[in-house]
């Protein structure tokens, strides 16, 4: 089942009324959320996106943002002052921790991502890749850039 089916399914909205308004917003035909903002090429290396879900909670507590990277995208190394969880929901791609072998990562996986962990996530060369990310929020922010990931590092994933 599509995810426009599952959506139509949750929602009870039936598939042709979702078919008849699919030019609404910048949503391509699978895509679950608009595509958002282009991404500040300060962090990030190729062309994402990043569509702000949720930009604080009631409690201030986390946000939740979709972040859509074409092919060969990636952010740069950072950490997350509390943490952070990836839902992967479309698209193939990467979880590296410093020091530790990449992980691949495919529609739904789920990466959790522990306080202070210096990692980066991004796309596959050969796929578009999107999560969404559930970031807690501290009196020290939600994220701190480190340095980009080199094109070697990314170059030697297998």
């Amino acid at each position: 089942m599509g995810n426009r089916q599952i959506t139509a399914a949750l929602i009870g909205v039936s598939l042709p009324y979702l078919s008849s308004c699919a030019h609404f917003g910048d949503k391509g035909a699978d895509m679950i959320f608009a595509k958002g903002e282009k991404a500040s090429a300060d962090f990030f290396t190729g062309s994402a996106w990043v569509n702000i879900l949720v930009a604080q909670d009631e409690t201030d507590s986390y946000s939740v943002g979709d972040v859509l990277f074409e092919a060969g995208a990636r952010n740069s190394w950072h950490t997350h002052p509390a943490g952070q969880i990836l839902l992967i929901t479309d698209g193939k791609g990467y979880y590296q921790e410093r020091g530790k072998t990449a992980r691949k990562l495919v529609k739904g996986d789920v990466v959790v991502i522990p306080s202070n962990m210096e990692h980066w996530h991004g796309a596959a060369c050969d796929s578009s890749f999107t999560h969404i990310a559930i970031t807690n929020k501290t009196k020290n922010g939600t994220v701190v850039w480190l340095e980009p990931v080199s094109d070697e590092e990314y170059n030697a994933l297998k």
